[in-house]
Parts: C-alpha cells; sequence; structure tokens
C-alpha cells in the first residue's frame, strides 16, 4: 500500500508563511509539515510515498532529494504535478495521482499531522473497498469535513450536512485495498460540471452512495491535527512540547499498531 499525500495547494491561510513557501514545507516544531507525514508513513510500513505537488513545486523537489534515506528506512517517494493547482480544489490533485488509484492507496492531505499509530493502525485494519478515518464528533470546527455514519457504514460526507446528522469528523485519511471503485466515483464526480472545483471528499460520498463506505473510527487517546493557520502551528506545538524528564520513571513500551483504531469502530 501506497501513500498519496495532497501538497499541491497554496495555503493561503498560512500567509505570510507560504508566501513564497509551499504549505506542505512550512516548520511545525522545527520540521517540515512533510517530514512529519513522511516520517509517519515510514513508521506506519507503507511501501512508499506518491507526493501530489503545484505551488513551487521545485522547492518540494529539492526538498525530497536533500532527505537523508537513513532516517526514513529509505521510503520511495514520487513526486506527481498536478498542473490544475491554482484552479481547481482538492480534486485536482486526486486527479493528478490517478495512476495509482487502482492499487491499495492511502490518500491524505498534505496539511494534516497525525501520530504514526493512526496510519499504522489504519493501514492493520484496512478492508476491501474504500475506508474513511474518522472520530467521533463532538463540537464540529468552522472547517470540518462532515460525516454521517450508521455504525460502520458511512451514510454522507461533507462540510454542510443539509437533512443529515453529523456524527463524525473526518480525518482526511482515505483508504482503498484495491479495485475500481474509487476511480470510477472520481471520473464521474470531475466530469460533473463545476467539477473541477469540488472537495476530494465528494468522492468518497459517490462511493458511499453506489458501492458503500467503510467508517474506521480512531481511538481516542491517538492525536492528529490540520494546520490552516497559524494558531494550528501553536497549539501543535504546546500539546507535543516534551515534558519535564522524570528520571524515576520507567520507559514505556511503544504502542502496538494494530490497536490504534478504537475496537469499538
Amino acid at each position: 500500500m501506497k501513500a498519496i499525500i495532497l501538497a499541491a495547494g497554496h495555503g493561503s491561510r498560512l500567509l505570510p508563511l507560504t508566501l513564497t513557501t509551499p504549505k506542505c514545507l512550512v516548520e511545525v516544531g522545527g520540521r517540515a509539515i512533510l517530514d512529519h507525514q513522511l516520517d509517519a508513513v515510514s513508521a506506519a510500513g507503507f511501501d512508499g510515498a506518491v507526493i501530489v505537488g503545484g505551488y513551487r513545486i521545485d522547492q518540494i523537489d529539492a526538498h525530497l532529494a536533500a532527505r537523508d534515506g537513513g532516517r526514513d528506512g529509505g521510503l520511495p517517494t514520487t513526486l506527481v504535478f498536478n498542473p490544475f493547482w491554482s484552479v481547481a480544489n482538492s480534486i485536482g490533485s486526486v486527479w493528478a495521482a490517478s495512476a495509482y488509484l487502482n492499487t491499495p492507496f492511502a490518500l491524505m492531505n498534505g496539511d494534516t499531522l497525525f501520530d504514526a499509530a493512526i496510519l499504522r493502525g489504519a493501514r492493520a485494519r484496512s478492508a476491501a473497498g474504500v475506508t474513511l478515518v474518522v472520530e467521533p464528533l463532538e463540537q464540529p470546527g468552522l472547517d470540518d469535513m462532515l460525516v454521517e455514519a450508521d455504525g460502520e457504514r458511512v451514510i454522507a460526507v461533507g462540510k454542510h450536512l443539509v437533512g443529515h446528522q453529523a456524527t463524525d469528523r473526518s480525518l482526511g485519511l482515505i483508504l482503498s485495498a484495491g479495485g475500481t471503485a474509487y476511480a470510477e466515483a472520481l471520473r464521474a464526480v470531475i466530469g460533473e460540471p463545476d467539477g473541477l472545483h469540488a472537495y476530494h471528499h465528494a468522492v468518497v460520498r459517490r462511493v458511499a452512495e453506489r458501492s458503500g463506505v467503510r467508517a474506521l473510527r480512531i481511538a481516542p487517546d491517538l492525536r492528529w491535527q490540520e494546520i490552516d493557520r497559524p494558531e494550528d502551528i501553536a497549539q501543535w506545538q504546546r500539546e507535543h512540547a516534551a515534558p519535564p524528564l522524570d528520571p524515576n520513571q520507567a520507559a514505556t513500551t511503544p504502542r502496538d499498531g494494530s490497536a490504534a483504531i478504537d475496537a469499538s469502530a
């Protein structure tokens, strides 16, 4: 299974940080967002990563070339250009990665940081068909991608669920075990009037309507965060600040990734 990272956009809400730098290379905790993601992808056992770039893609290319392969075990990376990045929404980046959609993949937004255990657990528990990773919704945020699910079955997905009751929040992490369902839904959605301006979750909604999408919930103690605004960077750094070292505390054993998804999902 390969990871597909959508990192083509400008990231205007992070200005002035993205004035001369692509959003995925903005530093969070002293490291580029893309480095956080690739290290998590490698730790989760993926076979490689496909990065879809657009805005200032030359910088992404140079950054990937300079990465220390020894740090991530030599994770193979492929950079794909989305020429529609300035005129289309995220669905354009998914289209640019069409060649990778008929084999197992995990698609994620290029501005989201995950605990590696989320990716590891989602990969371990992916099943036939298409899976959307979610968390139970307590209080919706301004930019949340909302989900209505009936148990493990996704009913509806969208930022505004008119006529539906939101139960969960999407992490923007979509997995396919292979097959053509996702690619066929992509062609249908992008071919609609104004399809280039759809969010890529519209593809998930189409699959849910046609053949079904499984909702997979993360455990409540796992952390993830979308980096949209400067305050998101500050929040992530506060939450991930290293606690004072306690010399009397024994080292803990890392969580088993296969248990990283809530068993009640």
